[in-house]
């Protein structure tokens, strides 16, 4: 990692595409760090519930929508010409797998070519959606260079930072979520870094965008095997009259080299990732 204070930056405006479970709290937590966010999204059904002040997602309160958009903090919008408006845009759109299981960056391709026409000169780009290692320097890069006729690290500013997203966990908070970054260059990368600064407690500075895509892979790889790992051990252990719900509980005793993980119906999310699924006693789970 890189250690590095973040110079101040005076951003005003910044554009959120995608306003989806990590694309919506995040546009909030800007906002409520006095950050004037345009958030952005090709659904024109969910920009009008979020203009009227109303949440279609679970644990996000209407009422916080209501005051932001009032404020005029939060402005959503299906208008992707006013990204020449803002300092920044956050890519924060789904990256799922294909019917073959392979990683679908379809969403994050569109999307830097509806943004890429409408880029000034010094706007910082980031991708915050799962997905493998040179994504952002390779392809999303391509595509912002080409509409834009603008380099990447020289006329405009383009950095990764995964989403950390937890939505079913009640606690989960966007702003004491540590923030990992990384830069194209060390412009961009100190740019990402002031930027974060303004919402997040701790962005944590790594050495390229590469690092950080890597990062988040290794993230979800370790929650997808280790759940696995759960729900077969659930069966074995219910095969031979054993509850793995104490065994678990035991377990987590232990105060190093152990963390606990529960049976659960799937890995969940829209993209290729992991989220929190709750316990199901009750169920016969398998990965």
């Amino acid at each position: 990692m890189i250690a590095s204070k973040s110079p101040p930056i005076d951003v005003v405006k910044i554009a959120i595409v995608g306003l989806g479970y990590v694309g919506l709290p995040l546009s909030i937590q800007f906002a409520r760090s006095g950050v004037t966010v345009l958030g952005l999204d090709v659904d024109a059904e969910k920009v009008e519930l979020l203009n009227k002040g109303r949440s279609y997602i679970k644990h996000i309160d209407a009422a916080t929508i209501a005051e932001m958009t009032k404020a005029n903090l939060f402005g959503p919008s299906t208008d992707f010409s006013r990204i020449r408006e803002v300092e920044a845009v956050i890519i924060c759109v789904p990256t799922p797998l294909n019917k073959n299981r392979e990683p679908d960056i379809s969403y994050v391709i569109n999307t830097g070519r509806m943004i890429a026409p409408h880029l000034a000169k010094g706007t910082l780009v980031v991708l915050e959606s799962t997905t493998y290692p040179g994504t952002t320097d390779e392809d999303l890069r391509a595509v912002l260079e080409e509409g834009s006729r603008m380099k990447a690290g020289v006329d405009f500013h383009l950095a990764f930072s995964p989403e950390r997203e937890d939505p079913a966990n009640e606690q989960s908070k966007v702003k004491l979520i540590p923030k990992v970054v990384g830069g194209y260059t060390r412009a961009c990368l100190e740019r990402a870094m002031a930027l974060y600064g303004k919402a997040i407690d701790t962005p944590v500075a790594v050495s390229s965008c590469r690092v950080a895509e890597a990062t988040k892979l290794l993230e979800n790889i370790f929650r997808s095997v280790n759940i696995a790992l759960v729900n077969e051990l659930k069966l074995v252990y219910g095969a031979m009259g054993t509850d793995i719900w104490e065994v678990i509980e035991a377990a987590k005793t232990k105060p190093f080299g152990f963390m606990p993980f529960y049976p659960g119906p799937g890995l969940g999310g829209h993209c290729i990732q992991a989220r929190t699924t709750p316990p199901c006693r009750n169920t016969l789970c398998i990965a």
